[in-house]
């Protein structure tokens, strides 16, 4: 059986532990690998390894981290087919959302490569009497990332790449699920000059994220990942003195107004719904019709779901592959047994469901009642839920009353109501015809509510303020001739 290897000092080594956990390909349902779970003196060895690493790579200029950006994003995008088909391989999606992945990880490469000019400090001259003050942005150290099985390669990205050229060093914990990505973009970055030691990988599941947490030369914790899980990360990390930023879950709601251009909104909310077979914290779970729009809406939503075709990364014409394991596809498959909503098209059916693999296909839900599980848990799978209400009002107190506030999204073609929407909606990302509002790298990606635990989202600006603190210098460089005793208190005027 395969085995994957950790990344540690410039190089991939062998796990030591006795635990094994499985990687399946959800495409046959058969086991493709295994990860070797790190142990936690192995997840120390990686810290250790980082926090060696860091002062070199810290007193390196910003021209020198800059340029191993470059050079890392052009090994990714000469590697790019390969990136896909180790994501399509262990994830399941198709070979064309895989490479969107890669692209959108692209973007915050690029991002990182530009980051020395958002890493100026400020400077005043004559603040005082002979004295200048002075900002400078300074790393943190080391910092650690625990990423989600559902972007293997776009979420790493998202958090190493803005951490490493601040000058800190990263240990990566990828999800067990889907971890080759993770030393395929590590060994980029060597290639790409990145020092030894300064990103190492440790593969494993709870116990490293333990060890993780605790290690107390880790001064911040990066996750992505279900809001009980990114609870637990932020407290706990918190706790020991860390800087946390945890992305939970979410419930995302698309409100269609009574104006919407139907078949737009009914083309957004197929591709929202079901891309990533909905295994993604942005897709759209809710559909919120308002008023009259419903019975058209459904009908046309309805109509594309059935020209979806689900199937493996190996056949050119899917466009919807499998879930991550038996297990998820199975929780995900239990909910269409539920009451409290009218299932129209019950994805069970779709021919893809008869073999080994993990797949369902897309499903859709009618008249369902916000107090069921079709609207009151993460599904995090293709099931899409529509919410009937009639007026805009009732569908904001949805978008709003709701635990969870990463994004939502609103379809019309009013103006006002739109700019209404983004004034009023409490989430954190807000789409105007636009139903997954993942903002580009030079903004920042993060939810509010239950969706977020610490201050700061991810990457971007936000991400370098995350990766980086603020030290302020004052200093004086006097004629010694006029030096002399003052105990006062230090005067600006």
């Amino acid at each position: 059986m395969k085995q994957i290897n950790h990344w540690l000092d410039g190089g991939a080594v062998a796990g030591t532990g006795d635990r094994r956990l499985p990687v399946w390909d959800p495409a046959t349902g058969e086991q493709q690998a295994e990860v070797v779970a790190a142990t936690p003196a192995e997840v120390r060895a990686a810290v250790r390894s980082a926090k060696a690493a860091q002062p070199a790579w810290r007193a390196a200029s910003m021209s020198r981290r800059a340029e191993v950006m470059f050079r890392f994003r052009e090994l990714v995008e000469a590697n790019r087919k390969e990136i896909a088909a180790l994501l399509a391989a262990e994830h399941g999606k198709t070979v064309a959302d895989a490479l969107g992945e890669v692209a959108r990880g692209l973007e915050n490469v690029e991002f990182a490569a530009a980051a020395p000019a958002l890493l100026k400090g400020g400077y005043t001259e004559q603040a005082s009497t002979g004295v200048d003050v002075y900002s400078i942005r300074q790393p943190l150290g080391v910092v650690a990332g625990i990423t989600p099985f559902n972007f293997p390669a776009m979420v790493p990205m998202w958090m190493f790449c803005t951490a490493l050229v601040a000058g800190n060093t990263f240990v990566l914990k990828p999800s067990e699920k889907d971890p080759s990505a993770s030393l395929l973009l590590a060994d980029l970055l060597r290639q790409a000059g990145l020092p030894a030691g300064a990103l190492n990988v440790v593969q494993g599941d709870r116990e490293a994220v333990e060890a993780l947490l605790a290690d107390p030369d880790i001064a911040a914790i990066s996750f992505v990942g279900s809001t009980p899980v990114a609870r637990f990360v932020y407290e706990t990390g918190t706790r020991a003195g860390k800087r946390v930023q945890a992305l939970g879950g979410a419930k995302n709601h698309m409100v269609v107004l009574p104006d919407a251009d139907v078949p737009i909104a009914a083309d957004a909310a197929v591709s929202a719904g079901f891309g990533s077979a909905g295994e993604r914290c942005m897709a759209v779970s809710v559909v919120v019709a308002v008023g009259s729009v419903a019975e058209p809406l459904v009908a046309a939503i309805a109509d594309r779901i059935g020209r979806i075709t689900v199937g493996p990364a190996s056949d050119p014409d899917a466009q919807m592959g499998p879930l991550i394991t038996r297990e998820h596809r199975d929780r995900v498959s239990a909910y269409l047994d539920q009451s409290g909503g009218q299932v129209v098209v019950d994805g069970r059916t779709a021919p893809a469901c008869r073999g080994s693999g993990f797949f369902l296909g897309a499903s859709l839900v009618d008249k369902v009642a916000t107090d069921s599980p079709y609207y009151t848990d993460e599904i995090f799978g293709p099931v899409l839920s529509v919410v009937r209400v009639d007026t805009y009002d009732e569908a904001l107190q949805l978008v709003n009353s709701n635990p969870y506030g990463n994004g939502a999204a609103i379809f019309t073609r009013d103006g006002g109501a739109a700019r209404r929407f983004q004034y009023d909606a409490v989430c954190g990302m807000v789409g105007v015809n636009v139903p997954i509002p993942v903002p580009v790298a030079y903004y920042s990606f993060g939810g509010w509510k239950a969706s977020l635990f610490g201050d700061l989202h991810m990457y971007g600006p936000e991400g370098l303020q995350f990766y980086t603190r603020t030290k302020v210098v004052t200093a004086r460089w006097p004629d010694p001739a006029t030096s002399v005793v003052d105990l006062g208190f230090p005067k600006v005027r």
